[in-house]
């Protein structure tokens, strides 16, 4: 069987955010099974927490916003990624602020403080949205759809009229050793010639080079280059599986994506939820083989 999991002790991550420019500090903790994943504001009276799902993204512009009429939560992505990749379904994440850290630019700052906190299964059974049927979303000519499929996978495409990026394309299954080696350290990226524009917005205030590949109109400004010749395409799938988790569940089902940004991610991830004749909320019988067939799921279905 495969269960449900949290962390054996408490980490934290601190540093500065992106987007606020402010110091951000965040602690995770264990929670118990049946939890789900949870942010709480420690800075506000009476510790209001919001779950990680869909229904709490308010905002989806250059980050993905969790928030309520008295409180938010911006740039969880990169967490949620990581948490994702490690497949732990039961924590909470303190803050200090609006806003969690931005580290390098890419997820590795959370998934090494998870790895450090020891990663523990618990009683409960682990739940999956189990695609049956293809499920599309659209917006113009971005896309995203889901596909039956043994496992979890996700297929990327990019397409930016930059000499440095172009079409770039990458497909993996997900899980943390492929996470880890291929997406965990890539970094976001921006463009030189957006930062003003975004600061009147009140948006990259805490952005530099320490955390974000940034591009001229020729090239990347960054001394010491790219990390991945496609690192590019590599941080917008490692965004995408951050926002995915806003199901609330873990996926099984082959991912495409197409352009996808934040704001597509969210559009998709609404659709799924409310195409209830096109997955079966199920769980495993033993862990995920990619070599086996569907046999090996023991499914219980909450729609009979």
């Amino acid at each position: 069987m495969v269960y449900q999991k949290t962390i054996q002790k408490a980490v934290s991550v601190e540093g500065i955010g992106l987007h606020s420019g402010t110091r951000a500090h965040i602690s995770f903790k264990p929670a118990p099974e049946n939890t789900g994943i949870y942010f709480v504001r420690k800075d506000i009276s009476g510790l209001p927490a919001l779950r990680a799902q869909s229904r709490n993204v308010r905002a989806t512009q250059m980050a993905t916003v969790l928030g309520s009429e008295l409180f938010a939560i911006s740039t969880v992505e990169h967490c949620m990624s990581a948490i994702a990749a490690l497949q732990i379904d039961n924590l909470f994440i303190e803050l200090d602020g609006p806003e969690l850290p931005i580290g390098d630019g890419s997820a590795n700052c959370y998934f090494r403080a998870l790895q450090e906190a020891a990663i523990v299964e618990q009683g409960a059974l682990r739940k999956y949205y189990y695609v049956t049927q293809p499920i599309y979303f659209s917006q113009g000519d971005k896309y995203a759809y889901a596909l039956p499929h043994n496992g979890y996978r996700l297929s990327c495409v990019i397409d930016f009229p930059h000499q440095k990026i172009g079409r770039q394309r990458i497909e993996l299954d997900v899980n943390e050793h492929t996470f880890s080696r291929e997406l965990s350290t890539a970094r976001t990226f921006g463009f030189l010639k957006d930062v003003e524009a975004l600061k009147k917005k009140g948006l990259a205030l805490g952005g530099s080079l320490d955390n974000a590949v940034v591009l001229d109109e020729r090239d990347v400004l960054n001394p010491d280059g790219l990390r991945y010749s496609d690192e590019f395409v590599r941080h917008k799938a490692m965004d995408a599986i951050g926002d995915l988790l806003m199901v609330g569940s873990p996926i099984l089902g082959h991912i495409v994506l197409h352009k996808a940004g934040h704001d597509v991610m969210h559009g998709f991830v609404q659709k799924l939820l409310s195409a209830i004749d096109s997955y079966r909320i199920i769980e495993l019988s033993s862990p995920l083989s990619y070599s086996s067939g569907f046999e090996d799921l023991y499914l219980r279905s909450q729609f009979g």
